[in-house]
């Protein structure tokens, strides 16, 4: 009998001490996520998406107070070691007073690739330009350039998901990378940030070597060119530089604003995309703004990037974000995520789809981790960040303006006492939409609506939730007026 008591109560200490494990995982997991959004900003998105997103958050010593982060290769981490380190102890020591010390190392257990070196024995800078230079160099086995080591597996023209905004850009990113001769080439990708641009470039990668199982690719960001430039010109390798670049079949080169000013890496470009159009190659550019925005380009470098296809990506409407949330759900499949859920995300967080995903992981990982069911309320509670930065500060009184002209009925019918259905209704949609899209309270939305009681919103607020669910005509009213005020 007290052997059985001594179990059950090891076996609940056992279950108490994963849940601890769990949560603190999960605070770690928020923290880690502000702190990477303000390096993101110092550091800007080319260093951070190279050196900062990658990093794993470990555990933290309680004894000694130190925080491990890790990195997939020994390189990355002694990169980061030397030139962050300091900036990232900093920031846990602000977010999380028990953290004393940060550790970057290399993930335990992680397999290390073995290490590249260009023949005047400098390593590559990441593992996506080793990959390219091994390419380059012939070093990826003797059948040819048949990996696609470097680019990323999961961004495929399978998982991109279409809209209006982007099935221009991704109709001909698949020209691009098809058996058949493109009829255009340069194809220019132009989207702001964490539209899909750089999925595209991955994904016409990724088909192109379907289609030319021996092809030669190179994929580089315009500041890593730059780079590979400067260093090649110190080391007195140039020719076999230029020789190595114009070898490709297909070059893609992300984030070329990046390459504005460099009076000698344009010129070097400028070159290298005249060779490579005049053998019929293919070329593939991608920035955040038009070519002819691309201030301090030398006007021949413009002419070449302009001479194709510029493909615009547009910010991507509601009904698209819906339906890239629900192609993201099949990964976590059988996990139930409501429709009201994936509504509010798609309908809130519109800056960018990098951001919606993220929102998305962010809000399935708490839920998995801490044994919650995915629903509105989590949502609102645990996303506070990212929907506060996407919410556009939508008024009361914008509501209710909006609201009348939808229903046709007077403006101070908001206000008014009167009862009748035809004035009720549209009263009732506009408080429900005042508590969805403003911080306002209960009382303080009474107040804007005739002094009403906070307990009048409350009814009307899940009155109109309830009709959502059994009035599809209550629902498309909902839904256009939703889109009016957001957009």
């Amino acid at each position: 009998m007290v052997h059985k008591i001594d179990k059950a109560r090891s076996t609940r200490r056992k279950a108490d001490d994963d849940l601890m494990e769990d949560s603190e995982a999960v605070n770690l997991a928020a923290d880690w996520s502000d702190i990477s959004q303000g390096l993101r900003k110092d550091l800007g998105h080319q260093l951070h998406s190279q050196w900062i997103k990658p990093i794993q958050v470990g555990g933290i010593d309680k004894e000694t107070g130190t925080l491990d982060l890790f990195l997939p290769t020994e390189f990355s981490a002694n990169w980061v070691q030397d030139r962050f380190h300091d900036r990232l102890q900093l920031a846990w020591k602000i977010a999380r007073s028990e953290v004393r010390n940060v550790r970057v190392q290399v993930h335990p257990g992680r397999r290390q690739l073995p290490e590249l070196r260009l023949d005047n024995g400098r390593r590559p800078a990441n593992d996506a330009d080793a990959s390219a230079i091994a390419m380059a160099a012939g070093t990826i086995g003797d059948a040819g350039f048949t990996s696609s080591v470097g680019l990323d597996p999961s961004l495929t023209f399978a998982a991109f998901v279409t809209g209006e905004a982007n099935v221009l850009a991704c109709n001909a990113a698949q020209r691009m990378a098809a058996t058949e001769q493109p009829q255009f080439s340069p194809l220019y990708l132009k989207a702001a940030t964490g539209q899909g641009k750089t999925h595209l470039l991955h994904a016409i990668g990724h088909a192109f070597l379907q289609a030319h199982p021996r092809a030669r690719i190179f994929y580089c960001s315009a500041e890593r060119f730059m780079v590979e430039f400067v260093q090649a010109l110190k080391a007195n390798q140039m020719i076999e530089f230029k020789a190595r670049l114009r070898s490709f079949d297909l070059l893609l080169v992300d984030d070329i604003q990046f390459i504005i000013g460099k009076a000698s890496a344009q010129e070097e470009l400028l070159y290298t995309i005249d060779a490579l159009l005049a053998e019929g190659k293919r070329l593939v550019f991608a920035a955040d703004r038009a070519p002819q925005a691309l201030d301090g380009v030398e006007p021949r470098l413009l002419s070449r990037l302009s001479m194709g296809l510029v493909a615009d990506i547009q910010a991507a409407d509601i009904e698209l974000r819906r339906k890239i949330l629900e192609s993201k759900l099949t990964r976590f499949a059988p996990l139930n995520v409501p429709d009201d859920v994936i509504d509010f995300l798609a309908r809130t967080i519109t800056r960018n789809i990098r951001e919606l995903v993220g929102g998305l992981n962010k809000l399935i990982a708490y839920a998995q981790l801490t044994g919650q069911e995915v629903s509105l309320q989590l949502a609102e509670e645990q996303l506070t960040d990212i929907l506060s930065a996407n919410r556009r500060r939508i008024t009361i009184d914008e509501i209710q303006r909006t609201v009348c002209q939808f229903y046709r009925i007077d403006r101070s019918e908001m206000s008014s006492k009167r009862r009748a259905r035809a004035v009720v209704r549209p009263r009732q949609v506009a408080m429900y939409l005042a508590k969805v899209l403003t911080p306002r309270s209960y009382p303080e939305i009474g107040r804007k609506f005739g002094g009403r009681d906070h307990s009048t919103v409350i009814h009307a607020v899940r009155l109109i939730e309830d009709l959502r669910t059994r009035d599809a005509d209550m629902d498309g009213d909902v839904r256009s007026l939703l889109r009016q005020l957001e957009s």
